[in-house]
């Protein structure tokens, strides 16, 4: 069934978009649970250097951070990429990577040589927080535990 769009020409995506809702949202969960996945990943195995960052941070309990950060990551990204408990997985993600930005991508307050890399991080996180507010308004679609579980 086409869509009705406000111009023609775009009701070819429109189409597209509506019958491919679910894969299109199964792809989308998996690039955004991908980057948590391996982000907590990196913090796990690479200790020392994700403590030498904290540090760097002011943050509190650096030494612990990596395994707390690491493991609350991979914890997201899972979820994410199964699509279990789903929406409030979005929750989580876009307060966690709202927190990271606050604390870690104020790219205003960085030497000039670093502003350029950490304002693009800034906008990545905006990105992502954008793709988590839409992972939580129209949750994990039918290929997802979520899914599965709903028809129990």
């Amino acid at each position: 069934m086409a869509t009705r769009s406000s111009h023609p020409a775009l009701s070819n995506a429109d189409s597209f978009a509506t019958g491919s809702a679910d894969l299109l949202l199964l792809i989308g969960r998996i690039l955004l649970g991908q980057l948590f996945l391996l982000a907590g990943w990196g913090n796990l195995t690479n200790v020392a250097g994700a403590t030498a960052y904290f540090n760097s941070l002011g943050l509190p309990a650096a030494d612990m951070m990596p395994y707390l950060v690491g493991l609350l990551e991979v914890l997201l990204g899972l979820a994410l990429v199964l699509g279990v408990a789903t929406r409030y997985a979005a929750i989580a993600a876009f307060l966690f990577v709202l927190a990271t930005t606050v604390i870690a991508h104020r790219y205003w307050t960085y030497p000039a040589a670093q502003q350029v890399a950490q304002y693009n991080s800034f906008l990545k996180n905006l990105a992502i927080m954008g793709g988590a507010l839409y992972v939580l308004a129209f949750g994990a679609g039918r290929f997802s535990v979520d899914a599965s579980l709903a028809k129990k």
